[in-house]
């Protein structure tokens, strides 16, 4: 009975911060989407994916990460979704890795959000004339004078446009950043993309220092096709490095019943921390009347087991 209650206990403690942690300071609720989130070791039992395909030079190791190009000439690789994303506003971080040990490098990695999906092609490993949005990852400059590489830039194609691959996208370039130290950096390289349908696209980059995030940039009136596969791919030429995907979560945003629909404070690159006591969340509230009933209970129980102990013995 006691073993039954103190696992019960636990239980609802486990909740209870779980739905605390839930809470975002902008106002809006995180749902996992396992469907769309990748973490070691990738593959069930089978050596197979339940929820992704992959294919081109992709390598899966199952205890450290998704190699989309070894560090070799002329490769290219992909791993696709095999569910579209419908939510409508969501919010992805994905860690990534782009080392090698030469001076000169290449070409670059890419996240896709696209009607097509699973296809390998010459814009960063996937096909061109995509219909959809791509964040590229660019560490090789061909010609874009004035600009810093590695850089990263986003692309709304609309399923006609060609990729400008000569000068890096210059002519499709919705918005960017350049990310000098992005590649063999000594932190764990990420990007973090939250997107409101029709409304708004932010994109923050983790490189620089532990917990430092890089506002990117971010853009308003973005539209992105409402049933979109979720991808990642990268190419190497006559140049090269390893482009690794290290995991992937995704997540649904929502605003709870009732809630204020102000968005002002989705330019933030880090809107999950757990809300204050002051800030009157509910559920800090459900986290303090949780706490309270396990202590008044562990209390009943420890009395009961001392009256039990102190009864006389014949």
């Amino acid at each position: 009975m006691i073993v039954s209650f103190l696992r019960s206990c636990a239980w609802l403690l486990a909740t209870s911060i779980a739905v605390l942690a839930a809470e975002a300071d902008d106002g809006h609720k995180r749902i996992h989407l396992r469907t769309h989130s990748l973490m070691s070791p990738y593959l069930d039992s089978d050596m197979q994916s339940r929820w992704w395909d992959f294919g081109g030079d992709t390598v899966i190791r199952a205890d450290s990460y998704i190699r989309l190009t070894a560090d070799r000439q002329s490769q290219s690789g992909w791993i696709f979704s095999r569910v579209p994303l419908t939510a409508t506003n969501w919010e992805i971080e994905v860690e990534f890795s782009i080392k090698g040990e030469h001076n000169l490098y290449g070409d670059g990695l890419a996240m896709w959000l696209t009607k097509q999906r699973a296809q390998q092609g010459q814009v960063f490993g996937f096909v061109d004339k995509f219909e959809g949005l791509g964040l590229l990852i660019d560490t090789y400059k061909n010609d874009r004078p004035g600009v810093t590489f590695p850089y990263v830039m986003a692309m709304v194609g609309d399923g006609q446009t060609e990729y400008d691959k000569h000068k890096d996208g210059k002519a499709n370039e919705l918005a960017g950043c350049s990310a000098r130290g992005l590649r063999n950096a000594n932190q764990p390289t990420k990007a973090l993309i939250t997107y409101f349908a029709d409304k708004n696209l932010t994109v923050a980059l983790h490189y620089k220092g532990e917990d430092e995030w890089t506002p990117c940039f971010s853009v308003a009136g973005v539209k992105i096709p409402s049933v979109s596969y979720l991808g990642f791919s990268a190419e190497t030429g006559e140049l090269s490095d390893n482009h690794d995907i290290i995991s992937v979560e995704a997540r649904n945003m929502y605003l709870p019943a009732g809630s204020s629909t102000d968005t002002s404070s989705r330019g933030n690159p880090r809107s999950k921390k757990i809300k204050s006591s002051s800030g009157g969340s509910w559920g800090w509230t459900f986290f303090k009347f949780i706490l309270f009933g396990m202590v008044v209970a562990g209390s009943y129980v420890g009395f009961t087991m001392y009256r039990a102990n102190k009864r006389p013995r014949y």
